[in-house]
């Protein structure tokens, strides 16, 4: 055994995470889980925007009163995202952070909350979170992920790849979404107007830049490096040219406007155990609650199946099977973050695929999200400081990591069309619809259609069929709804 073997095996902190046996470091670790947080703390920014500004059934909002209440959605999303990465950590020693889960926030916010009361529809969460439990500790979410085959597990990587590149370029402004009203326009297009302008969108041209160069010529945290390095010249861009946010001007920042904070202030916990269990069953019915709560549970089932594989791969963690250590861990934590989400007032929290940009860092153990997990509890207190980040300087770190995930494309035999064609629509639909879970879906539907088309429906896994028949009522639950109600 060689001296730095020695130290290693001698450090219980590298023992208990497996760091040297991972082939990391621990300073490898502590860059990785500081790059993951920068990467996904716009969460305590955005959260309460989505959540904070929406009104439930009676008129008021999120954390009681009759006006917004953000900074006690801000302090929620952050003690529970700080509280269940730890969790992550040393319980399944994986490099996944967690944190409210978007478009799971957002269907919460204006779908469920304008049919009833706030308390009632973080309830359903609740619900949902205990049921995907049951299913985990049953060993059903287990089976379901070990059924699904190997090369459609890589269409899942590379969709994710593609998915977070696309929301790193619409976060910079360099793609836009852009209104459709007459039909005419393409859904998205280059910048603003057809072109690349203003100096957000600079920042992040050149933060990719720094980002690449940095990490073609191994550097050590070069994503770490680069997004410092941009926010501090986003703090001198916003602080001579006054650029604001671009929902109030045209070429402003995209969600935070990089400026220091005036002031610091005492967390607000308002939104804590503002949750019903039951009222939703009275005010909207048995079927309505029933079939919302399975829009939640499957989204949020399949999104960490495909996000928990992605970060796998990306590490080299998988085993034969396309597993990842401890996987029944991980599965539980992410069930019990759920439920936490629910209970904290503050929406379903999951796993996050931005984890990929720690990864990318070097990451391979729980130790990386343990330290992403403390750093979301020190937003607590210093959310003003985290809030100077600006989107743009933070997700070219998205961008690189895509093109890692890209890579693992090789991985699927693209000359068998019975997994070809549902590995193709699992990674367009995923960046196409903006959705994990629309994508995953897609795959699955196909690839069980396809066999039956063949001839080969004794091949196809029994939960397979039981996945796609769920996931044909989980696109179909809008008119299924609309019928039964």
């Amino acid at each position: 055994m060689n001296s730095a073997d020695s130290r290693a095996s001698a450090n219980p902190i590298d023992r208990f995470f497996c760091v040297s046996e991972r082939g990391s470091s621990l300073g490898q670790e502590v860059r990785g889980g500081v790059v993951t947080f920068f990467t996904m703390a716009y969460i305590v920014v955005l959260n309460p925007l989505i959540l904070g500004y929406a009104t439930d059934v009676d008129g008021n909002y999120l954390g009681g009163g009759a006006a917004p209440n953000l900074p006690a959605i801000a302090a929620g999303t952050a003690l529970v995202a700080g509280v269940l990465t730890i969790l992550m950590g040393v319980v399944a020693n994986y490099p996944l952070a967690l944190a409210t889960g978007l478009g799971l926030n957002a269907f919460l916010a204006f779908a469920v909350a304008s049919r009833m009361t706030w308390a009632d529809a973080m309830g359903l969460v609740v619900i949902e979170g205990l049921l995907i439990l049951v299913l985990v500790l049953t060993g059903f979410r287990a089976a379901v992920f070990r059924a699904v085959p190997a090369q459609l597990k890589v269409a899942i990587s590379v969709g994710i790849g593609l998915f977070i590149a696309l929301i790193g370029f619409v976060d910079a402004g360099v793609v836009k979404r852009i209104p459709d009203a007459a039909g005419t326009t393409v859904p998205v297009q280059l910048g603003a107007d057809g072109n690349l302008n203003g100096w957000p969108v600079l920042v992040f041209v050149v933060g990719l830049l720094l980002m690449l160069a940095l990490w073609v010529r191994k550097v050590r945290g070069a994503i770490l490096v680069s997004i410092v390095v941009m926010t501090a010249v986003a703090v001198v861009v916003e602080a001579v040219g006054d650029l604001g946010s671009s929902a109030e001007k045209a070429g402003g920042w995209a969600l935070t406007v990089p400026a220091w904070p005036e002031s610091f202030h005492a967390p607000d916990f308002g939104t804590l155990g503002e949750f019903d269990l039951l009222g939703s069953w009275d005010k909207v019915g048995v079927v309505t609650v029933l079939l919302l709560v399975f829009s939640l549970m499957l989204a949020d089932f399949f999104d960490t199946m495909g996000t928990m594989t992605a970060i796998g791969a990306e590490a080299k963690l998988l085993d034969e099977e396309g597993m990842p250590p401890n996987a029944e861990r991980i599965l539980v934590v992410d069930s019990v973050a759920a439920i936490a989400g629910g209970a904290a007032g503050v929406s379903s929290n999951t796993s996050y695929i931005e984890s990929a940009s720690g990864v990318g860092e070097g990451a391979r153990t729980g130790l990386a999200s343990v330290v992403t997990g403390v750093l979301f509890l020190a937003t607590i207190f210093l959310s003003p400081l985290v809030a100077m980040i600006p989107s743009e300087a933070a997700v070219p770190a998205l961008v690189l990591v895509g093109f890692l995930m890209m890579q693992q494309i090789t991985g699927i035999a693209w000359d068998d069309v019975e997994i070809a064609i549902p590995a193709f629509l699992t990674i367009v639909l995923m960046p196409f619809t903006y959705s994990i879970t629309a994508g995953i879906g897609a795959g699955f539907i196909a690839y069980a259609f396809l066999k039956v088309v063949r001839g080969k429906a004794r091949e196809l896994h029994p939960l397979l069929w039981i996945v796609a028949v769920l996931f044909v009522v989980y696109f179909a639950i809008d008119p299924i709804t609309r019928w039964l109600t």
